[in-house]
């Protein structure tokens, strides 16, 4: 896609500090890092989203995100890692290829991933009917 940041980077024209590549994916550090060695993964060619990205390329991102999650363990004493991933606006995706954060955690950062507002919504019948009706 001609303007985006990711296929930029997949292409050379911007560089990164990348961790792991192979034909289908790579991982790179983030530019603006949550947290000391913020990784994010990416498929090399272009899919929005969830909604778009195929199966067998989101197989082959996730296993590489768990090789990150394990190589911030072992190698930055990671004590744990948030992966996060968001998919439309709606949900703060703010780079419209789709990518994986692979975010570490130390017990001395400050991070805090707090969800706040929860639904009155707890139908739960009628919301399970609805998600699975076709």
């Amino acid at each position: 896609m001609e303007n985006c940041i990711f296929c930029k980077i997949v292409e050379g024209e911007i560089p990164s500090w990348t961790i792991y590549e192979d034909k289908n994916v790579k991982a790179f550090l983030d530019t603006s890092p949550i947290s000391r060695g913020h990784i994010l993964v990416i498929p090399k060619e272009h899919y929005e989203n969830i909604f778009d990205i195929p199966n067998d390329i989101l197989d082959k991102v996730i296993k590489v995100s768990k090789k990150m999650a394990l190589l911030l363990k072992e190698n930055l004493k990671a004590e744990g890692v948030n992966l996060l991933n968001s998919n439309s606006k709606i949900a703060q995706q703010d780079v419209f290829h789709y990518h994986m954060h692979i975010i570490p955690r130390y017990s001395k950062d400050k991070l805090k991933i707090i969800f706040e507002n929860p639904t009155e919504d707890k139908d739960f019948e009628e919301i399970k009917r609805n998600i699975l009706k076709k």
